[in-house]
């Protein structure tokens, strides 16, 4: 491998509404505008650390870090952490190493927190890929189970959310399941959870997807096809990039699709 596309492991100390937060994150340096992913629930900033190997985008500046709570990431409060909590956890972390412009990526609760962040910054975004992100009350399978199966003690909700998403027949779901518990404590998921419910079923999300200046491109797998408002986003200008063989975690079940269809969005609105 090019010594140039080695991607560097850093930290970053941040207070965050008061709160102590330790990021732990991953960066690449390289010409053009960079791009900045956020992981979804129950994933890592590792999921795209490939961005610096790929050869259709190898060389160009990414950053990519684990949200609070998650993966290498600490924070002092886990009770504090919410899609409100992350949105200003990623202003304070591209402020902090300058990022000014950025191209977004963004999956799941990742995808959400981008959406509420471009809502706010959406001079600074100069395209967004939405990667099943939240914009819409259905999204909420995941996050939902919160109150479909209320349990007040935190590491007993989990057990029974790894053992549902285990015996979920879709692409990489089991894979999922198998690692979810090392790479979230238990003590964030009501937080993240309880907003992001609020948020798709109250916050207007898909007028505020829609009404987003940048180009946008919405991804899903294609076990997936059937999210009732596909062919309204297509309608409306959103590039739909639909990847074979998949679900809801692309990057586990077909990585190279995946990679492909970044890349040639981001040829194209470069």
């Amino acid at each position: 491998m090019p010594a140039n596309t080695v991607p560097t492991l850093h930290d970053l100390d941040l207070s965050v509404r008061g709160t102590a937060v330790k990021l732990s994150c991953l960066s690449g340096s390289g010409n053009g505008i960079p791009t900045v992913f956020l992981h979804g629930f129950g994933s890592t900033k590792e999921d795209y650390a490939d961005f610096a190997v790929h050869p259709a985008v190898a060389g160009r500046p990414f950053f990519a870090y684990d949200a609070p709570g998650c993966g290498e990431s600490g924070c002092d409060d886990l009770g504090r952490i919410s899609i409100p909590f992350l949105v200003d956890t990623a202003l304070a972390a591209l402020d902090a190493r300058g990022i000014g412009r950025f191209h977004m990526v963004g999956h799941s609760m990742g995808g959400l927190t981008a959406l509420v962040l471009a809502d706010q910054v959406p001079e600074r975004v100069a395209s967004f890929v939405d990667i099943e992100g939240n914009v819409a009350p259905e999204d909420c399978f995941l996050s939902r189970q919160i109150l479909l199966h209320p349990n007040d003690d935190p590491e007993e909700f989990f057990a029974g959310f790894v053992a549902r998403n285990y015996s979920a027949p879709h692409y990489s779901s089991r894979l999922y399941a198998a690692s979810v518990r090392h790479k979230v404590r238990a003590g964030a998921v009501r937080g993240i959870f309880e907003s992001m419910v609020d948020l798709s079923d109250n916050a207007g999300l898909m007028e505020r997807f829609l009404g987003m200046p940048c180009p946008r491109m919405f991804m899903y797998g294609e076990q997936n096809r059937t999210l009732s408002y596909l062919p309204h986003l297509a309608a409306r200008g959103v590039e739909l990039a639909e990847i074979p063989y998949s679900a809801h975690w692309p990057m586990y079940s077909n990585p190279v699709a995946m990679w492909e269809r970044i890349a040639t969005f981001h040829a194209a609105v470069s």
